[in-house]
């Protein structure tokens, strides 16, 4: 009888753990060490206008995701306010999101910055379909994100 409690215990735990585990954000990373963005410098984006590979010795945890930074400075400025450098929609293909209601993966390099906000792209040749009806997406993959990021 003890035994079949405590496994009952354990069980409801567990759930209540994996729950919780993925109530925070969903955040697109790498399979091999959790690196969001690939390991590119989230800050780099908008302060440099290009995508820069991060370095390990600048990383940072956030949202279950390593990050990492190509300086000191950048690493400084994102732990100061991390919603303003993450990118929208978990990282995930704005075209995607917004056009087809999916999660798809991204090509880091082929990004934009729209009103401050860093969107990513699963191409070069995606992002231009994109920037083609830019203000339309944004605008749906912003209603079809909640539902997505509770996957």
């Amino acid at each position: 009888m003890l035994r079949s409690t405590l496994v009952r215990i354990f069980v409801v735990l567990a759930c209540v753990a994996s729950g919780a585990a993925q109530a925070g954000p969903l955040i697109n990373k790498s399979l091999f060490g959790g690196l969001a963005l690939d390991g590119y410098d989230a800050v780099a984006y908008q302060t440099d206008h290009q995508a820069v590979p991060g370095k390990a010795e600048y990383s940072y945890r956030w949202q279950d995701a390593s990050w990492r930074f190509a300086s000191a400075d950048h690493l400084k400025l994102f732990k100061a306010d991390p919603q303003r450098y993450a990118p929208q929609y978990g990282g995930y293909c704005a075209y995607a999101v917004g056009a087809k209601n999916e999660l798809v993966d991204v090509d880091p390099e082929a990004f934009s910055v729209v009103d401050g906000k860093l969107y990513l792209n699963y191409s070069k040749d995606i992002r231009a379909k994109w920037d083609a009806d830019r203000a339309h997406l944004i605008e749906a993959a912003d209603r079809n994100w909640p539902a997505l990021n509770r996957k």
